[in-house]
């Protein structure tokens, strides 16, 4: 089967590379800024929306006459800006994501070379248009052919995303065991056979430290050196959360992954659970306080990134994951059937009420969860991101045997 693949490493271009860099993120982010607003004054003019690349393609002559700046930039980075907006368009009106938004400077600065690049993997550099050779820091091996190089720019460092395309043969899972993993706030994630991933909390841990960083920001003179250097630290501190909540995603989904080769989960909707309850003027919400750190602790898990990296490590070791409906699974007994509301009294315990089988709350529902998928195995049907997947009898027996 075709993998795709990407590889990030820093790189540690001179002074001269690096302003260069800036300056290429920069025109990209003008004309990526540039085309939204010609499409929008297209509706407004039209009251009719499609994104026609090839007609926009044809305006980066008259923007860069106008703009002559812009001849300094590689003429395939600000063509990539523009397939990066159709890609925008294309998931909004898909419903999976919202519509484009304009981009600011210093946030998500970057810019990508889809040809003429070189890369050296035993000199630890890379060949790049218009800035030459630049070293990175090669912590890994390379594989598959490159298809592109993005360039971004986070916390003053400067990364490549290098994406590779290979064929690989199609992987049997070592393991032939199925769990059922149940998310929470108070442990990360609990598997049916018993076995507790203890949440991280990375952004808790360092919520009192932004908070400080956050005030002292708000003492000082806005834009002034002292205000950037206090903002630097702020970046460097969220850059210090996610990259410690990302470690932990990647550690114990590896270790989920290579021990089981069906993994049920629930088909949660984060997006929807983590709503704020502020309401409108006229309705005013309920609890707002309350909900907003429950809101806080639920995106500081990370749930749907632990999802997305489930599905892709399952399929390339020749393991599946499934998604079931998530209603009831914290209120059914496993040992009786029984669902009701006073089953689950406590966020940690479970008692059922009709046969008094009692356990851990989270462990009653990981064994739900299996329970679940055991029962869509036998039906035949998934839950993908929301919608519902049939498949065929002999393809599911084969990923159970596999």
């Amino acid at each position: 089967m075709k993998r795709l693949q990407a590889y990030k490493f820093e790189l540690m271009p001179d002074g001269e590379q690096s302003r260069a860099m800036r300056q290429y993120a920069g025109c990209c982010r003008v004309v990526y800024n540039k085309a939204l607003a010609w499409q929008n004054e297209q509706y407004q003019a039209d009251n009719t929306f499609k994104f026609n690349y090839t007609k926009i393609a044809n305006l980066l002559p008259q923007w860069k006459a106008e703009l002559a700046w812009l001849k300094d930039a590689p003429s395939q980075t600000l063509q990539q800006s523009l397939k990066n907006l159709e890609s925008s368009f294309r998931n909004f009106f898909a419903k999976r994501a919202d519509f484009p938004k304009f981009k600011k400077k210093g946030q998500s600065d970057s810019f990508r070379f889809p040809q003429g690049y070189k890369l050296e993997q035993q000199n630890n550099r890379i060949c790049l248009p218009k800035l030459g050779w630049i070293r990175y820091r090669n912590s890994r091996e390379i594989l598959g052919a490159v298809k592109n190089i993005t360039v971004s720019l986070k916390c003053g460092k400067w990364y490549a995303s290098i994406q590779t395309e290979r064929e690989v043969e199609q992987a049997n899972h070592p393991s032939i065991s199925m769990v059922g993993v149940d998310v929470g706030i108070t442990r990360f994630a609990t598997l049916s056979n018993g076995q507790v991933f203890e949440a991280i909390n990375s952004f808790k841990q360092k919520q009192a430290r932004l908070a400080r960083y956050q005030r002292a920001l708000n003492r000082k003179v806005k834009f002034s050196n002292n205000w950037k250097k206090q903002k630097g630290k702020i970046t460097q501190l969220h850059s210090t959360i996610a990259n410690i909540r990302k470690d932990y995603l990647h550690k114990t989904t590896t270790a989920i992954s290579q021990n089981h080769a069906m993994i049920v989960i629930e088909d949660l909707q984060v997006s929807n659970m983590s709503k704020s309850a502020k309401g409108t003027v006229e309705v005013q919400g309920r609890n707002v306080k309350a909900k907003s750190g429950l809101n806080r602790s639920i995106l500081d898990q990370g749930w749907f990134e632990f999802r997305r990296q489930l599905e892709y490590k399952q399929a390339w070791a020749g393991g599946q994951v499934i998604a079931v409906n998530p209603r009831n699974t914290s209120r059914t007994c496993p040992c009786c059937g029984h669902i009701a509301k006073e089953n689950r009294l406590t966020q940690a315990q479970f008692e059922c009420v009709e046969c008094g089988y009692a356990e851990n709350a989270d462990l009653v529902g990981a064994i739900n969860i299996l329970a679940a998928g055991h029962a869509v195995l036998a039906c035949g049907v998934t839950v993908q991101q929301g919608r519902a997947v049939k498949h065929e009898p002999a393809e599911v027996t084969q990923a159970v045997l596999a």
